[in-house]
């Protein structure tokens, strides 16, 4: 990538971020992206984007099987190649972020609700979220018509479809709620905002009680508030949750990384962790907002971890899709770089 394309993305995420956390980030002391992202990170993540790339639709979806077309994977691949610096129509990726933009919009209805019935699961309000939450981050970036349209109509429906509890669920309906859908919205409605999009500050707030209210005593996060137990990827989530929701200090966040802490990437400690990526893609994010020692630690050994399991092809495998994994597996080698506005401190 060109440095005049990293210069424009960084002048752009740096308008869409508050003043006051690129202030903070400025003074934190810890160690700078160049150090972190090795060269053997930089090789995995081209060959990752190279993969990406190739199995990209032509009408700018991704996934096979259930899965394609899903609206969840074009959303995430969509911030894998952000978070390399290219934007809409600019960039080594620039075209392949556009089309995703194109793929969204099409499949945004007018409620608001983006979503492709053929390849939605039981689990719809997981897509609109991160494809809320991509389409976010573009705005600013794109004159794409429709965009901020759209977009608001997007972020309106998450906020109109929350739950009496302050959280989300599979369907855009105000029922129940559960740990790992209500993270996809609040991130959404925090790239939203940092986009000029307007969210009700007490959607926010009641959230935050949603989120708090599902910790256990150990620091872990329960998936449904009627009860549970703790496990790593919900944890990841809720931590995420709530720091989205602006919450980035206190008990519930030092309770909460310390759990996380526990789930640290060893070489010689064999791990079989129900949603590996997803889990990751969380935790990454709880420990860059978090910084200082937790974040040193946390990036070299998911970083290397990452790199020892990636295919010759470039990719990452998951059940789910392999167009997932990769993409997951990108955004988490690729948050050093600090370039998409929801990841910057």
């Amino acid at each position: 990538m060109s440095w005049p394309t990293k210069v424009l993305f960084a002048l752009t995420c740096a308008l869409a971020v508050p003043a006051g956390l690129v202030r903070a980030q400025e003074k934190n002391p810890e160690k700078t992206a160049a150090a972190m992202v090795t060269p053997a990170a930089e090789k995995a993540i081209e060959d990752g984007l190279t993969f990406l790339a190739a199995h990209q639709q032509e009408d700018g979806s991704f996934g096979t099987g259930g899965y394609r077309g899903n609206v969840a994977l074009c959303g995430l691949a969509g911030l894998a190649f952000l978070s390399s610096g290219s934007t809409p129509d600019r960039g080594p990726y620039g075209r392949q972020v556009s089309k995703c933009i194109d793929y969204l919009l099409l499949h945004t209805k007018e409620s608001g609700f983006i979503v492709q019935p053929e390849s939605a699961g039981y689990g719809p309000m997981y897509g609109h979220g991160y494809a809320t939450l991509f389409l976010a981050e573009c705005h600013g970036m794109s004159q794409r018509l429709g965009l901020r349209d759209k977009l608001t109509k997007a972020v309106a429906l998450i906020v109109e479809t929350q739950n009496k509890d302050g959280g989300w669920r599979y369907q855009p309906q105000r029922l129940d709620a559960d740990i790992s859908v209500t993270v996809t919205q609040v991130m959404a409605l925090r790239a939203a905002t940092n986009a000029g999009i307007h969210v009700p500050r007490e959607t926010m707030d009641r959230c935050k009680d949603y989120v708090k209210k599902s910790q256990n005593p150990d620091g872990g996060f329960m998936y449904m508030v009627t009860g549970g137990e703790s496990a790593f990827a919900r944890s990841a989530a809720g931590v995420v949750a709530l720091q989205s929701a602006a919450v980035y200090e206190g008990p519930e966040i030092t309770k909460g990384l310390a759990y996380l802490m526990t789930f640290l990437p060893q070489a010689d400690v064999p791990r079989q962790e129900n949603y590996y990526y997803y889990g990751h893609y969380y935790a990454v994010q709880a420990m860059w907002h978090a910084g200082g020692e937790n974040w040193n630690r946390w990036y070299p050994a998911i970083r290397d971890e990452l790199i020892a399991n990636q295919h010759h092809d470039g990719s990452w495998s998951d059940a789910i899709s392999d167009d997932f994994a990769t993409s997951m597996a990108l955004l988490v080698l690729q948050t050093p770089n600090n370039y998409l506005p929801i990841f910057q401190r």
